[in-house]
């Protein structure tokens, strides 16, 4: 009996940023119970199903609320951000991130979108590549931290426009 030769059929360039859309969305629906976030702090964190939902754009979008003002993120609020976005690119320590303020909020959470030069998993996203997290807050600090979305390339637009929903600009990021 001859073996069967089955070749590998590479999916179209243009296929690629529609399929990494697709994937983001797929993990991040499988992330919608009430599981513990991936990155904190503390271990009294979980996200909950419907701030998944709004951070996805799913839900009512709540603007940022600007009357309390922006302040710079603290070290341990960045680390917490960045231990989050490490798990969506490769080679996370020779990261370089440009960090936008975040909103003064008494909120439990709040979204927060900015950008990382790093290697993607996506070679066509390599690069700056913006992000959005929705941040778990305790006493007015970042205490977690779950990636929505992290794109590069030409889908930067989407991550941007994502922001803009919540009052956000990652181009504000330095």
């Amino acid at each position: 009996m001859a073996a069967m030769i089955r070749r590998k059929v590479p999916l179209p360039t243009t296929a690629r940023p529609l399929f990494a859309l697709v994937c983001a969305g797929v993990a991040l629906a499988a992330c919608t119970g009430s599981l513990p976030s991936l990155v904190s702090s503390s271990s009294s964190s979980s996200s909950s199903p419907s701030s998944a939902r709004n951070l996805l754009g799913m839900g009512d979008a709540t603007p940022v609320d600007s009357s309390l003002g922006q302040r710079e993120l603290t070290p341990q609020e960045k680390k917490v951000i960045a231990d989050a976005v490490a798990l969506s690119i490769r080679d996370p320590g020779n990261a370089k991130y440009r960090w936008a303020k975040i909103a003064n909020t008494t909120d439990s959470s709040v979204n927060y979108c900015a950008f990382v030069d790093a290697k993607s998993p996506y070679p066509a996203y390599n690069g700056r590549q913006a992000y959005i997290v929705e941040a778990k807050l305790e006493d007015g600090k970042v205490s977690s931290a779950v990636v929505g979305l992290i794109a590069g390339g030409k889908d930067i637009d989407i991550v941007t426009k994502m922001c803009a929903k919540y009052g956000l600009n990652p181009n504000d990021a330095s």
